[in-house]
Order: C-alpha cells, then structure tokens, then sequence
C-alpha cells in the first residue's frame, strides 16, 4: 500500500488531509512537529509527504533541506499558508515537488499526489467533461453546449468536485468539506447557495436535488 507522511502541527488540518487520502486508499501516518516528521520520513517507508512550513519546532522549508541532504527522495508537497509567487518558487528551489496554498481542495491534493507518485510521468488532465459540459482547469471556466461562463473562485470548485464524481451522490456534508476544507461550519448553506449560483451557469436540470441526502450532476 503507498505510504504518505503528513507533517502538519494544526490537529483539524492533519485529520482533514489524513481523512481523504485513507478515503482514495492510501496508508498515511501524522507528524506534528519537524522532529518527528525527520525520525518518520528516515526510519519508515515513505512513498509521499505533505509539508506544512509553519511547524513549531522548526521551519518546513529547514526540514526539507535537511531531508534531502540525508538522501531522503520521496516527492514532497507542501501545503501552507505562504502563497505569494516568491514563497513557492523557495520552496520549490529547497526541493520541494509541488506547493499547494491554503485553503485546498482535497480533491486537487489528491490529483497532484497520484501525479507526483506516478514520478510526474502522466499529465492530469487539463478538462473534466460531464455530458454538455466541459470544465477548463486551466482557463477556470466552463463551457455549457460550447457557451462559455465564468466562475468564482468557489463556483469553480464546487464544479470541479461535481464533474470529478459524476452520476455520484454528494451530501451536504462531503461538498462542504470538499470544497470549503477544514474550515467548514456544519451548519452553513453555503452549499444550497453556490449550488444555485451554479445551476444558473450550467444549467437548473444539471445538478439534481436528492431529497435529503445532498446533489447529482446529471452526467
């Protein structure tokens, strides 16, 4: 079974990183400091990790150094709150693979891990295609019987978590946590809302109400 390390000192974070890797089948083990971070990628089979930078024994980009300079070879991920253009290339330059800012998408950590445990020898694919609909990953729109519509930030999302699980049912919970992360309040309809926002773009009879459980989209 692969093996991911989570290096990541805020509890609710690491559960919600730990929670969708173990629901796409991957093994994954939690480190809350540097050191322990350090004794677990060295001393245990490591396939993958995710790396917080603001760990409180020490910072992640050090602990990257220091990892790779013991021969340490898995690719690496870093997950942070530093996301300016000149954060993510020093921790790409200190030997990072990829660098994901916070807030995520569960959904887009765990496309960019399946690409870098393939040794980034496959691209993910750049569209996700439902029916009359096609979703741009790169341009972030969508395009509806060949109409283009522009999405916000979190209407974009909430369509790329659709278009990834077609025909699949999604309750309220799961889309809250796919697409608003660890931060979600249990109690907000932001779903009912952006799913409205949604349906205005891409078509009311495209994401289906299942009473009492959550919504389709019609593939």
């Amino acid at each position: 079974m692969t093996n991911i390390l989570i290096i990541e000192d805020e509890d609710r974070i690491a559960s919600f990183v730990e929670k969708g890797l173990r629901s796409a089948g991957y093994a994954a083990v939690r480190a809350a400091t540097a050191g322990e971070g350090f004794e677990f990628a060295l001393n245990t089979s490591v396939d993958l990790a995710v790396l917080d930078l603001g760990l409180p024994d020490e910072d992640g980009l050090r602990l990257l150094s220091r990892l790779r300079a013991k021969g340490f070879s898995a690719p690496v991920i870093i997950l942070t709150a530093r996301d300016t253009p000149a954060d993510t290339v020093k921790g790409l330059e200190s030997g990072a693979d990829d660098y994901m800012a916070k807030p995520f998408s569960i959904d887009e950590l765990l496309a960019r891990s399946r690409l870098r445990l393939r040794g980034g020898s496959a691209e993910e694919p750049t569209t996700l295609n439902a029916g009359r609909i096609t979703l741009d990953l790169h341009s972030r729109k969508v395009k509806v019987d060949g109409a283009e519509h522009e999405l916000s930030s979190r209407e974009f999302t909430l369509a790329e978590t659709f278009l990834r699980h077609p025909g699949q049912v999604l309750s309220r919970e799961q889309l809250l946590e796919m697409v608003w992360g660890y931060s979600f309040d249990p109690g907000s309809n932001l779903v009912d809302v952006y799913v409205r926002y949604l349906r205005a773009k891409i078509g009311a009879e495209t994401i289906k109400t299942v009473r009492g459980v959550g919504y389709r989209l019609e593939a």
